[in-house]
């Protein structure tokens, strides 16, 4: 079996505030990106830039990604993007159920119907889940397996090629990287989500997917967190936006 590459997807969430700062971040990981050849790189960024960024990279060395898609393809839903519209001006992915939209109201109905549009429509999909918090009883584990079971409903085995798991720990959000999850304890839950979707499926089905750790990832802990916890990458936020930084952690994982 070919080994799969590893994965850096990058959400810049609601930044930078100008473009000339996204072309400026957006090139310098463009121009040494390409050193790394074990490691793939997506690039989730606001809408408003992605057509400025593909003259940036014309040559296409950076997948362009959305950081959500709207659950239909067209019709009266003022301001938002469907996937049909992503799709024709070059991007090939979308983050869909990131926490940060599930606090706004994003129901799990809302993020099966967004999996399985942009699926039909031919992107990829980086699915979040992730608990608020922790239970000593366990219960959380309960939760994350509902959430696979709901955003995957209706997805066939063929589609899963193209689906992505990001497992994010709300509690884990927005720390110090000393607060992020410990590589053991990722190790843990990437081996219960594999469980999760071996059951959905089966483990033949799941082999080739994907399952990154996002929440506090920095440079400081990425060998930790990819090395020891056995994901296949990472969903990375505000240290994205620092082009040095961010590939210092690309140039981690590439070599794990």
């Amino acid at each position: 079996m070919k080994k799969r590459h590893k994965l850096v997807v990058a959400n810049w969430k609601m930044n930078p505030q100008t473009l000339e700062e996204a072309k400026k971040v957006y090139g310098a990981i463009k121009k040494k990106v390409t050193q790394y050849k074990n490691v793939d790189v997506w690039m989730c960024v606001p809408y408003i830039y992605m057509s400025e960024l593909k003259k940036v990279d014309r040559k296409k060395i950076l997948p362009l990604g959305a950081q959500n898609v709207y659950l239909e393809t067209a019709g009266a839903f003022t301001g938002e993007i469907g996937p049909v519209m992503l799709r024709e001006i070059g991007v090939t992915v979308s983050i869909i159920g990131h926490s940060e939209r599930r606090a706004l109201g994003e129901s799990d109905n809302d993020i099966n119907k967004k999996i399985t549009l942009s699926l039909k429509e031919g992107l990829r999909v980086v699915v979040c889940i992730g608990e608020k918090e922790r239970d000593v009883e366990g219960e959380y584990l309960a939760f994350i397996k509902e959430q696979l079971k709901s955003a995957l409903q209706g997805v066939e085995k063929k589609e899963l090629e193209r689906v992505t798991i990001a497992y994010e720990p709300v509690w884990a959000i927005g720390k110090s990287d000393t607060e992020a999850m410990k590589g053991k304890d990722v190790h843990e839950m990437a081996i219960f989500i594999r469980k999760a979707l071996s059951d959905l499926y089966s483990p033949e089905d799941v082999l080739n997917m994907r399952i990154l750790y996002g929440g506090s990832v920095s440079s400081l802990n990425t060998a930790d967190i990819v090395g020891e916890g056995h994901v296949d990458g990472l969903l990375v936020g505000r240290q994205s936006l620092f082009a040095p930084g961010f590939l210092e952690i690309i140039s981690l994982v590439n070599s794990l």
